[in-house]
């Protein structure tokens, strides 16, 4: 083998064909193809993705004039290829079922029952080839009361728990329940959908047969309270909202400082009191309310009101520098701009640039799965809608004439 070629991918030979869009399905099919797989993207002539219109921001173009392609779509649409489809009509659903004959996965986040109509749902396609994976991703499931409701991540944040436990403290100013900033279910989701298709994958290699995957947001929310999910099933305590606190470490929790905000995590006593030290008052370290951990957690609305006060002596950055000196683990709160302009995810290679049809170099947030041998390529940025029609289409078996009904028809764009 020539040592100058790189080795191939680890999903390279798998197809996938993605009839998912928004942010759970396209953020699992980007993933996958992250890791080599061929993901044709489904979209809907004239419109595409819902997502293409959520701005601004929208990329811009060469010239400097704003394109239709926003921001949060290409967040989740990397590596893959586009082939407007209107899979509404009887001649675009003969079309997907005629590509999912050449296809190992199929991804789709449609409501359910959905798909049945359309004559594409899990029976109907591996009817026609057991080997097919079948991935459907809904708001609460296929089964279950809610099972017919249409999912947001917004939603799924407040019904499975997590906005009860994120937010200020009650009787504090700016309590109540908060959702987190990024759509965090939409991407536990598809991060859980893509672990469940690799898992199907490894099982069809072994046996033969394709398998379905029913995923939900709810689910996949209610999985990850983790620690706290446990907290009340095992101890029966019910969790709630601490704000920037911790319910069993003190301090462990954002200050504000004379100029942002810096994280101070202490995690034992000895810490505490090297932190007594750089702050100015080693006497904190010697009395009985906060020497121990546990004295600091009984006694934290009398400590933690002192250390503020100090904390907004310095700048951020002089905290940082002393902190770290000690070995007291802290961390600033960095803006999403000072996020890309951190040495650390510099050096990590967390900004990629992609060539596009509309911009030599397009700025991506990279992948973070490093793996020595099979390394993440970033073959292609994310389509322009139909981009990839023509290709697909001719790959499969389409004559140039058929192309050109289809296209005149309305059914591919």
């Amino acid at each position: 083998m020539n040592a100058s070629l790189p080795s191939p991918q680890s999903l390279a030979g798998v197809r996938v064909l993605d009839l998912s869009r928004v942010l759970a399905g396209p953020w699992c099919t980007q993933t996958l193809a992250d890791l080599g797989a061929d993901v044709i993207k489904i979209e809907r002539p004239g419109s595409g993705d819902d997502t293409r219109g959520w701005g601004p921001p929208f990329l811009r173009d060469r010239a400097g004039g704003e394109t239709g392609e926003s921001a949060y779509y290409l967040c989740a649409n990397r590596n893959k290829r586009s082939l407007a489809v209107d899979i509404a009509s009887s001649a675009g659903q003969a079309v997907i079922r005629r590509l999912a004959r050449d296809c190992d996965v199929v991804v789709e986040n449609f409501k359910v029952g959905d798909m049945a109509r359309y004559g594409l749902d899990a029976d109907s396609l591996r009817t026609a080839d057991p080997r097919l994976i079948y991935c459907s991703i809904t708001g609460y499931g296929q089964t279950g009361p809610y099972a017919r409701r249409p999912g947001y991540d917004f939603a799924m944040q407040g019904l499975g728990g997590l906005m009860s436990v994120t937010g200020e403290r009650d009787g504090l100013p700016g309590a109540g329940p908060q959702k987190v900033g990024v759509a965090v279910a939409d991407l536990f989701t598809g991060m859980y959908a893509t672990v469940a298709i690799l898992a199907a994958l490894r099982h069809r290699d072994a046996t033969g047969e394709g398998q379905v995957i029913d995923m939900a947001l709810l689910d996949a929310q209610v999985a990850m309270l983790a620690n706290l999910g446990s907290q009340y099933l095992v101890g029966g305590s019910v969790p709630h909202r601490m704000g920037n606190g911790h319910p069993s470490i003190v301090p462990y929790q954002a200050f504000e400082t004379a100029d942002g905000h810096v994280i101070l995590a202490v995690g034992n006593d000895g810490q505490f009191a090297r932190f007594c030290a750089i702050a100015g008052h080693p006497e904190w370290a010697d009395d009985p309310r906060f020497t121990r951990n546990a004295d600091r957690v009984r006694n934290r609305e009398a400590l933690v009101p002192l250390i503020a006060g100090v904390m907004q002596r310095r700048g951020r950055a002089a905290w940082l520098a002393a902190l770290e000196a000690a070995g007291i683990p802290c961390s600033p709160v960095n803006g999403i701009d000072e996020v890309f302009a951190d040495p650390q995810v510099r050096a990590r290679g967390l900004q990629v640039d992609i060539d596009h049809p509309e911009q030599d170099a397009l700025p991506m947030v990279a992948s973070p799965l490093r793996l020595s041998a099979t390394p993440v390529r970033y073959r292609r940025a994310p389509p322009m809608l139909g981009q990839h029609t023509e290709d697909v289409l001719r790959e499969s078996g389409w004559s140039a004439q058929e192309i050109d009904e289809l296209r005149a028809q309305g059914v591919v764009g």
